[in-house]
């Protein structure tokens, strides 16, 4: 009896020594299985959901199928629908210039209109100026033709008015019994005439009155009314300085070639 209670004992102690392992490991076995079961679990559901992955992968290509469909249209309907903008922008363009042409219209047509008095005047003025130069054209030729005539008037009157033999053909104021014609105020005569005054009578008015040559200088009219030395010679009265002088009451012309010689005698009228 001894030896079963010792033996009952030990088995006792034995049991209790045992049990905290074994309860350990069945609480490590339950966990065990508790984790395999959730394992399990979840191994159907990430069946299932790759799947569902694969089915979203294969729609993706399908969804961008009709959307990059879409926007090859997009170009597409943006470019039908620029054209008519475009049309329309040109459309609008060929308006604004026609409308501009037609308001540059009026203004060409005014300008056209007032540039047609101005060009009338123009015309006018460039006639009027080809007028003018026609007729100072004309009044060089009638002077020149003038000119040449009263060269021949004059060679011709000069020729026949000199003298062969002057000492005895000339006669002074006071033998023709005093200065008969027009008389020059002094302080004119001081400004116009004198030794300090000459000039050649060629250049100057020439007419023949009664037989008698007369020319123009100073304003007055002067009648050669003697006949003039031969030692003056035959173009005297183109090539020599002359002038008028006061002289024992009366009026003479004188050679500068010829100083301390009498001049021939002259009369003056206005």
């Amino acid at each position: 009896m001894k030896a079963i209670g010792i033996t009952s004992a030990t088995v006792l102690s034995l049991f209790l020594a045992l049990a905290p392992a074994y309860a350990q490991h069945e609480q490590q076995g339950e966990k065990q299985g508790h984790s395999e079961q959730q394992h399990a679990q979840s191994k159907p559901a990430e069946q299932h959901t790759q799947p569902q992955h694969a089915q979203q992968q294969h729609q993706q290509p399908q969804r961008q199928a009709p959307q990059a469909k879409q926007q090859a249209q997009q170009p597409q309907r943006s470019q039908q629908h620029a054209q008519p903008q475009k049309v329309h922008q040109a459309e609008q363009q060929q308006h604004s210039q026609k409308s501009q042409q037609q308001a540059k219209s009026p203004q060409r047509a005014q300008q056209q209109q007032h540039a047609q008095p101005q060009q009338h005047a123009q015309s006018a003025k460039n006639q009027n100026t080809q007028h003018q130069d026609h007729t100072q054209h004309a009044q060089v030729q009638r002077t020149q033709e003038q000119r040449h005539s009263q060269e021949g008037q004059q060679h011709g009157a000069w020729q026949q008015h000199r003298a062969h033999s002057w000492e005895s053909e000339h006669r002074t104021w006071q033998q023709r019994g005093g200065y008969n014609g027009y008389r020059v105020s002094a302080s004119y005569f001081g400004a116009h005439y004198g030794r300090e005054h000459s000039f050649h009578v060629f250049s100057l008015p020439f007419l023949i009155v009664g037989g008698f040559p007369r020319f123009q200088y100073g304003g007055y009219w002067m009648s050669v009314v003697d006949p003039y030395p031969e030692y003056w010679g035959a173009d005297w009265y183109q090539t020599d300085d002359v002038y008028v002088d006061y002289v024992d009451n009366g009026y003479y012309l004188y050679d500068r070639r010829y100083p301390g010689r009498p001049g021939v005698a002259i009369s003056i009228s206005l």
